[in-house]
């Protein structure tokens, strides 16, 4: 989806849906205002329920004062004011409570954004505004304060965080991630001791940023490729509304025989991805005018080394990332289904998606389904669309279980006779 060609009003109510139903916001808190090419700005109002705005409920401000709508604009439009005011090259504000970024908010800290390779590049510098009673234009001006130092995010002392962007959906995308985040570092800290990356590492990943790429025309879409495409796309929505994925980050791909596979696009929205977004690659060669996810040369491997695989996700939600992220090992000896469907999870060393990708390819045999890589990512392999989805999402919640466990006492971990049971029943 292309937000340029939608109404302001329209951008608004769809990025709030997103807000309000990932629970990242509450009925009455949070506000998104988009500023335009008349200077009229356009804002969620006051006192409607964030969970059933309509188009017609956004209010217009113009540049003279003058309100056009049904209600009173957001009663902190003072600071959405200030912000353009202060910084010309923003054009949109995302300003919502999420509970993750309100424990930070509260604690006076920002969210650790080095755990993992890209999630410092996407939300930048994060600063920090001094407490100040919301709606007044002393909260702005705090705000205002933190952005002219060229810094588009404000964590806001016992209130929530502001973002700016050039647009309403990269500001967004920052809030996306910055709340992602923020969730790893608390699920983090509750697992273990969490090591951020080192300059070695970022040093790693720039070197592997450019994609050499061989192109090929396809001289058309069979019938098994559309239904594959149709299909993946169901996933990876789905895959994104169960928040495995983000909006800019989580990559899925489908085989189609022993030379080609389709896959999901480099830095595409994920909640809008359509057939047309996926990429085929073809001996190595990719579908003309696309850029495929960068993963894709290790997904070629993987099927190329194991005919038994037929579908791979590689994702990192952020209860199974605890364990990317700690030195704390994840076990799947703790319920059955857990067991069956995820077997042995080896931790590999943060490169093996970079350099070596055909040693990291060779784990993936049939009692190694899944992978967790050390501060970047966990590989899951299936075979099929539904078995790689089912995957990940028993080894997420399988994690998010062992977490909440901490709490309550030991952990106690299926035996090894019992295990030999579950695989003489399954025939694992």
């Amino acid at each position: 989806m292309n937000f340029e060609y939608l109404h302001p009003a329209d951008q608004i109510i769809l990025i709030m849906e997103r807000i309000y139903s990932y629970g990242m916001t509450t009925t009455s808190g949070g506000n998104l205002s988009i500023l335009d090419d008349n200077g009229d700005i356009w804002i969620t109002p006051a006192g409607v329920d964030k969970g059933s705005l309509t188009r017609k409920d956004i209010i217009c401000v113009k540049p003279d004062g003058q309100v056009v709508g049904p209600h009173r604009p957001s009663s902190e439009f003072p600071f959405h004011r200030l912000v353009y005011k202060t910084r010309p090259d923003l054009k949109a504000v995302v300003h919502a409570h999420p509970p993750a970024l309100v424990s930070f908010s509260i604690v006076r800290k920002v969210p650790e954004t080095r755990l993992l390779p890209n999630e410092g590049k996407i939300c930048g510098q994060v600063g920090i505004a001094e407490y100040a009673l919301p709606g007044s234009e002393l909260l702005g001006e705090n705000i205002a304060k933190v952005l002219a130092q060229g810094i588009n995010t404000v964590m806001m002392e016992n209130h929530g965080v502001v973002v700016g962007g050039i647009n309403l959906f990269e500001a967004f995308k920052v809030f996306e991630t910055l709340d992602f985040c923020a969730r790893l570092h608390i699920k983090a800290k509750q697992v273990g001791n969490f090591e951020l990356l080192s300059e070695e590492n970022f040093a790693i990943v720039r070197a592997n940023q450019d994609l050499e790429v061989k192109e090929f025309e396809p001289e058309g879409h069979g019938t098994t490729e559309r239904e594959v495409r149709r299909e993946m796309c169901v996933f990876v929505r789905r895959s994104y509304d169960q928040q495995l994925f983000t909006s800019s980050q989580g990559t899925f791909s489908q085989k189609l025989d022993d030379q080609s596979f389709v896959i999901t696009p480099y830095n595409m929205d994920r909640k809008y991805l359509d057939v047309e977004d996926l990429v085929r690659v073809e001996n190595g060669a990719v579908e003309a005018g696309k850029i495929p996810s960068r993963s894709y040369k290790l997904h070629q491997l993987i099927y190329e080394k194991h005919p038994h695989v037929q579908s791979i996700i590689i994702a990192h939600p952020p209860n199974i990332m605890a364990f990317a992220v700690t030195d704390t090992l994840f076990d799947s000896r703790t319920i059955p289904e857990s067991y069956i469907l995820l077997r042995n999870t080896p931790k590999l060393p943060f490169g093996a998606v970079y350099n070596n990708i055909s040693e990291t390819a060779d784990v993936f045999k049939k009692d190694t389904p899944i992978a967790i890589v050390k501060n970047n990512c966990v590989i899951v392999t299936g075979q099929s669309l539904l078995n790689t989805f089912d995957r990940l999402e028993v080894a997420e919640y399988s994690a998010k279980a062992i977490i909440s466990a901490y709490s309550i006492g030991d952990i106690v971990h299926i035996d090894e006779q019992k295990i030999h049971d579950i695989e003489v029943a399954f025939k694992l």
